[in-house]
């Protein structure tokens, strides 16, 4: 509302101003092609942290933190007792991550901010921007820990106590950085949340849309698998004495990789980290470690390739004299987003006569940890070829600017209670 005319509005938000945020930022954590490396709480993600805070608090955003370094910058609504519309994402990446993976959310959201100020917009809920702690799980696993432990899918002692490769808490990672802060995490109502985000695939482009609505989605299932065998002299050991864990290793990533092909076109499967000990290159292996991923909008399927899994685990031990361990260390279920928000920003993007198309994510994101208690969208914009996750990860400055304007009408619909015009 315009307190000035008493009308409502829908302002735009300013696509210059946007890219030259989301420049600045790619500065920080800067790799020599083109990327950025800000993994969770080190040095590099607090000095992200800090511009983000700074921005926020020229906006005229109050700034709060909670336990699990979960950063939220709030406009004010007219009423005080109203819940907040949430928006944002993540600021940390991969170690070789794109420029946009997050961040473009973020800044998004603060834009939107920027732009209601420009536009003296006054709004019944609080607009609450949020930065969501260690969603990569590059650093710290499992992925998605902050948002994890704000909607209760974690303990905040289990979310403070995963370390990182070093043995690093996020706690004592948290305190190194400042970002402890003492407001309890989650347990207050959100009126409405949206992510936006790059779509890290490439169905928008290819299809040429510039808007996902996104539906849903996918489950996901992370495993750690443990096995054991023997060290032995790589040139005194016959081949039939050998309890070699690396080559059941790779036996097993070998079905993974098909596990994957067998469920398409929905399904994923993954082995993305493997370490074998001694790591020698004259000694038989006796110990491996890997993990393995799945993804399927399918909660039978997933079921299906767990149990899969599992027996394969136990065969290709049992045949090559190996110990193993399988630990699942991260699930959650396929999510489906509230139709409330799938439809603001369904009519955001037909209002701004952006081509559009329905999608699953075939990621994840903090959206699907909110999604299963608050009402909550995400809006997906194109990336060129569909690469993420990678130094070489691109979008273009008017699809930046047309996701903002989606996002800003979508927030707008559900903070003003009496709906919006242009």
């Amino acid at each position: 509302m315009n307190e000035a005319t008493g009308t409502l509005v829908v302002p735009r938000v300013n696509g210059t101003r946007l890219w030259d945020s989301l420049e600045r930022m790619a500065r920080i954590g800067a790799t020599p092609k083109g990327g950025v490396c800000r993994l969770a709480l080190t040095e590099i993600d607090r000095e992200s942290r800090d511009l983000i805070v700074e921005w926020a608090h020229a906006a005229g955003c109050s700034v709060r933190v909670d336990r699990m370094g979960n950063i939220f910058a709030r406009r004010a609504g007219r009423r005080a007792d109203a819940a907040p519309v949430l928006t944002g994402s993540h600021a940390d990446s991969q170690p070789t991550g794109g420029r946009y993976d997050g961040i473009y959310g973020v800044l998004g959201a603060l834009e939107v901010v920027r732009a209601l100020n420009d536009a003296h917009v006054v709004t019944e809920h609080p607009v609450d921007i949020v930065v969501w702690t260690n969603e990569e799980g590059s650093r710290f696993a499992p992925a998605m820990i902050g948002s994890g432990v704000f909607t209760g899918a974690y303990s905040l002692d289990y979310g403070l106590s995963r370390a990182d490769a070093a043995g690093v808490t996020i706690g004592e990672a948290l305190a190194q950085t400042g970002y402890a802060g003492e407001q309890d995490v989650g347990g207050h109502p959100v009126h409405a949340a949206y992510e936006l985000h790059i779509e890290q695939g490439a169905i928008l482009e290819r299809g040429g849309h510039t808007i996902g609505v996104v539906t849903g989605g996918q489950g996901q299932r992370w495993y750690e698998v443990t096995l054991e065998g023997t060290d032995a002299h790589a040139g005194t050991t016959p081949m039939d004495l050998r309890r070699d864990a690396l080559a059941g290793a790779a036996r097993l990533i070998l079905f993974v990789e098909s596990l994957g092909r067998s469920h398409a076109p929905h399904g994923r499967a993954t082995v993305g980290m493997i370490e074998a000990r001694p790591n020698s290159r004259n000694t038989v292996p006796g110990g491996c470690f890997f993990t393995v991923e799945f993804r399927h909008p399918d909660i039978a399927a997933l079921e299906r390739m767990d149990s899969a899994l599992r027996d394969e685990v136990s065969s290709v031990s049992e045949k090559s004299g190996l110990q193993a361990r399988v630990e699942q260390i991260f699930d959650y279920a396929p999510v489906n987003f509230d139709a409330g928000c799938v439809g603001a920003v369904r009519r955001a993007a037909e209002a701004l006569g952006l081509p559009h198309a329905d999608i699953v994510s075939g990621a994840g994101h903090d959206a699907c940890h909110l999604a299963r208690i608050f009402p909550t969208g995400m809006i997906f914009i194109p990336c060129v070829d569909g690469i993420s996750h990678n130094e070489t990860e691109a979008i273009t400055p008017e699809w930046a600017e047309a996701g903002a304007n989606v996002l800003l009408h979508a927030v707008l619909e559900s903070a003003v209670a009496t709906g919006i015009c242009g």
